[in-house]
């Protein structure tokens, strides 16, 4: 493995790290990558678990809400 040097977060990056559940979060992915998997395994029951309770509207509501991500995502992808 090689070393690598982090660069100090701005301001934005602070600020986000200073928000309680987001901050430990991001600082344990940054510690240790395999940390995501775990994150993705939690989010996913999350979700089968909003939809058991809450049936289709929250199905809706979460494609809703990543509808800006897969355009930003489709967006990068598409720049030549």
């Amino acid at each position: 493995m090689t070393a690598t040097t982090l660069s100090a977060p701005n301001a934005f990056g602070r600020l986000v790290r200073a928000i309680p559940i987001i901050g430990r979060v991001i600082r344990e992915v940054e510690r240790e990558v395999d940390t995501i998997y775990y994150l993705i395994a939690i989010l996913v029951t999350g979700l089968v678990l909003a939809i058991k309770t809450w049936g289709l509207a929250a199905l809706v509501l979460t494609a809703l809400a990543l509808v800006p991500v897969m355009f930003v995502l489709l967006v990068i992808l598409a720049r030549p």
